[in-house]
Order: C-alpha cells, then structure tokens, then sequence
C-alpha cells in the first residue's frame, strides 16, 4: 500500500503544482485604478506596498484618525510611487472627494462594515481585512451591498492565494491523506501574566472618538492602540477572531460544508491579569455533518517542544497533515508516523505574507467580471466559525446552529448578539 500512496503524493502535487502558481496580471498596458487606503498602519501599509508593486493601482489618498500614523504612512507612499497621497481624518469625506476605484478597509475589526459598505455604495471595489465584522450580521449585510452594487470585494485571508497552502489543498481533496473524521486548528504562543497599564488622555493626534466610532467609547489605554485592539472584546474577538478566521477558513475551504451544525466553547481567562478582556485560553469544538472540527488556543506556554505551534492538523485514514505557516505543510504516514512529502511555503517579506498573490486575484477578478478567490461570502462564512465560537464562550453554553438562516436554533439569549447596538450617530447596517 505504501509505494502506491507515494505514487499518488508525486502525481497529486505536480497537479497541485499549476493551480499554486501565483496569479499574475494579464497584461501590463492594463488601465491603473485609482486606490485608496482607510486604516493607515501595519497591516494596511504591507497592502498598500503590494498594491503599488502591482504597477496597477495609484495610491491617491491614505485615511486614519491617528496623525502620526498618517503623516508616517503618506510619506512612505510618497517615497515610494513618487507622488504624494492626499491624506484624510475622515473616511467619508475621502470616498466623497477622491471617488477611488478600489478602497482597502484595513482599521480595526469593528469598523469593517460601515466602512466598507459605505465604499461599495460609493462604487469602488473593495479589499477588506479579515474578519469581515465583529457580529454576524455586519457580515451577511456586507454580501448583501456587494450583490446590489455588483462591485467585487476580496477579504484579505491571505493564505488562500498561497502556493503550499493550495497544493495542500488539492493533496486533500484528491484524498492523500484518506478520509478526514476530525480537523484540529490551533495556535499556541509564549507570554506570561501581563500587567495592568493605566488608562490616559488619548494622544493629541489622535481622534479616539473617531476611533471607538460605533463600538462603545471607553477610556482610551495604548494597550488597545495601536495594534493591541484584537484582544479587547468591545473592538474584536480576541485570538480566535484575529488567528483563528484564516484556519476556520482552511477548513471550510477544504470541506464541502458551509457551517457548523453545534459550537461549543470552553476556556477563559486563567493566566492574564492584564487590561485585556479576550480568553487566554480556549478550546471550541465545531461538529459537523461529516467530521468534527476543534480550535485551541493559549496565550502561554508555547515552546520548542511542541512539533508545530500554528495551523491544522488533519487527521485521515490514510495519515496526518499538518499545514503550517513558516513550516509549510507535511503529511505523515498512517502507520510508521514518518512524513511522506514535506512543501516548504513560499512567502513574501515584510511579514511572511502572500498579499501579491491575492491582490493580484483581486484585480483580474474586477478586469474579468468574476467573483475574486477570497470573496465576501466566502470571508463571511469563515468569520461566521470564529464568531460562533466566541459567541458560545460569551453566553457560557453550546448552540445549534441553522446555517441557512443564520440564526441560533431556540436561543434568544444568542440571537440578540448575532448583532449589536451601535453608538450613536452611526447605525447598523440594515437597521
């Protein structure tokens, strides 16, 4: 049986081989779109820089509500396209003057679909980061403006554009490693207790209003800001909303299933005695029709002596597959638990990241009329996982889940926060 798993591994990867070709533009002489950047940060300005290498899209206008980011940002577009962005306070004001073609949401999770939305009804194509929203509906409500605009929108689960992560991908589906009964997602990482920092008067250069936009406005603290927001359950949803959405993706993107039938969660916060309010801990079981799915999470404890510290495991008939970040993927074999085939990633700098490849999906799919890899209803439904799971953690029990509707079976107490009041004057979307 062995020499002919090994047989199928070399054909199923040189099959798997094209489709982890990175897309590529058709053409050079292809008109370049007016871009635009709300959320002027990290993970926004890596978007940006493969936006401009590209050679298709011009950086017209950056948006943040912190100056000093901003001013920082605009100069690094400047040096690096030779032309100065117009910058902006105001996300409203900058679709209402530029008029961009494509705009990149990448600010906090809770501002995702106002802002998004708001561009798509402006008539621009739109990059968002994952997770597409903070609850469920702000998700279904950002499909829904996408079909009635007919605009494309790529959610940024950047590992869908990436070349182990695909081949992976097709080895699974062309059954390499058997049939699959139970998924485990996971990351693990180092950290101790935390201390607590004290709240202060936001930085002049800061609108935290602004900021804090529709989510409650509470004290500003810069263990939220900047970059420290995803564990502050007001603003995201913790390690699961932040790590977990690009592996609750792999799974669905493997699976036939769109959802999960029952979530339950377990774990909090057992180690941390900081400001934060996210689970340091956390386990969640996701069962489906055809196998069951677990997410695990530390905020402690991770070391060399743990194998792999991120990805999935998928665990078949026929073997183990782990796919990883840094580590690529591996498939073990079934009975002496060696690995049979090893890929190692390909990834680009800063930050070990596969953007070109998306972006470059997400413009073809604008040029092609088609809905881009990682479009809106994909991002919603693997949110959707990441969100199930904190809901449960929140109300302290497991939930039924009709997919279909989008609702909690016999649950109103979990209904209710499927959605959110927003802070007035912003309103929810639908509302």
């Amino acid at each position: 049986m062995l020499p002919d798993r090994r047989l199928f591994l070399r054909r199923s990867l040189a099959a798997g081989a094209v489709l982890a070709a990175p897309a590529v533009l058709r053409s050079s002489s292809k008109r370049t779109c007016r871009t635009a950047l709300i959320g002027s940060g990290w993970w926004g300005m890596n978007i940006a820089r493969m936006a401009l290498a590209s050679g298709r899209c011009d950086l017209v206008a950056l948006c943040d509500v912190d100056g000093s980011i901003l001013e920082a940002a605009v100069e690094d577009i400047n040096t690096l396209s030779g032309r100065k962005p117009h910058s902006y306070r105001d996300f409203r004001e900058l679709l209402l003057r530029e008029k961009p073609q494509i705009v990149i949401v990448a600010t906090p999770d809770h501002w995702h679909a106002l802002i998004t939305i708001a561009a798509l009804q402006s008539g621009a194509h739109v990059y968002v980061e994952k997770p597409v929203g903070h609850t469920i509906k702000e998700g279904r409500a950002m499909v829904r403006a996408a079909r009635e605009t007919g605009r494309k929108v790529q959610v940024g689960t950047h590992r869908r554009g990436s070349p182990h992560n695909i081949s992976a991908m097709e080895f699974l589906r062309k059954g390499g490693a058997g049939d699959i009964g139970m998924v485990r997602a996971f990351v693990h990482s180092s950290g101790g207790h935390g201390r607590i920092t004290p709240d202060t008067p936001p930085p002049d250069n800061l609108d935290w209003d602004m900021w804090c936009g529709p989510a409650p406005l509470r004290p500003y603290n810069r263990r939220i800001h900047p970059r420290g927001f995803r564990s502050f359950l007001d603003y995201a949803n913790g390690r699961l909303g932040d790590w977990g959405i690009h592996w609750m993706d792999h799974i669905l993107w493997w699976s036939e299933e769109k959802y999960p039938r029952r979530i339950y969660s377990s774990g909090g916060r057992f180690i941390l005695e900081d400001n934060t309010d996210a689970p340091d801990t956390q386990i969640v079981t996701f069962t489906f029709e055809s196998f069951t799915a677990v997410w695990e999470h530390r905020t402690y404890a991770g070391n060399a002596s743990e194998k792999h510290r991120i990805g999935c495991y998928f665990y078949g008939t026929e073997g183990i597959l782990h796919i990883g970040w840094h580590d690529g993927w591996t498939f073990y074999d079934r009975e002496s638990g060696e690995p049979l085939h090893h890929e190692e990633p390909k990834l680009h700098e800063p930050d070990a990241q596969n953007i070109p490849e998306l972006w470059a999906d997400f413009l073809d799919a604008i040029e092609s009329n088609r809905r881009p890899t990682c479009d809106i209803e994909i991002g919603h439904l693997s949110t959707n996982m990441s969100l199930l799971g904190m809901l449960s953690h929140k109300i302290g029990r497991s939930i039924e889940w009709d997919g279909e509707a989008e609702r909690v079976v016999n649950d109103d107490e979990a209904n209710a926060l499927l959605r959110r009041n927003y802070r007035p004057p912003w309103i929810y979307p639908g509302s």
